[in-house]
């Protein structure tokens, strides 16, 4: 039994499943820093007010969050730019080594 669920493991590539997707956590997490630490704070200065993320807009008695929703929009452009970039790079290599 445990050599036949080992076995399935191995057919379906489930480790490097698993394996990519340990992997990707932890790339999301450094390219979060990257943002939130270095360009982050050079937009946050780049702006008049400095503290952008806390901008709410008040339409009677909602309260609409527009700063967390416009920086989770620009670090997401942001990692998916990086990420684009990497990949890019990476498959490039790839390609270049496989002819």
């Amino acid at each position: 039994m445990v050599r036949e669920f080992i076995g399935f493991l191995k057919h379906y590539g489930v480790i490097g499943l698993a394996i990519a997707v340990i992997i990707g956590g932890k790339f999301n997490e450094l390219l979060k820093a990257f943002v939130d630490g270095l360009l982050m704070p050079i937009v946050g200065a780049l702006t008049p007010s400095g503290d952008w993320r806390q901008l709410v807009l008040e339409l009677g008695p909602v309260k609409i969050q527009a700063g967390l929703m416009l920086g989770s929009f620009v670090d997401f452009v942001i990692v998916a730019g990086l990420v684009f970039l990497i990949a890019k790079k990476v498959l490039k290599e790839e390609t270049v080594q496989k002819r």
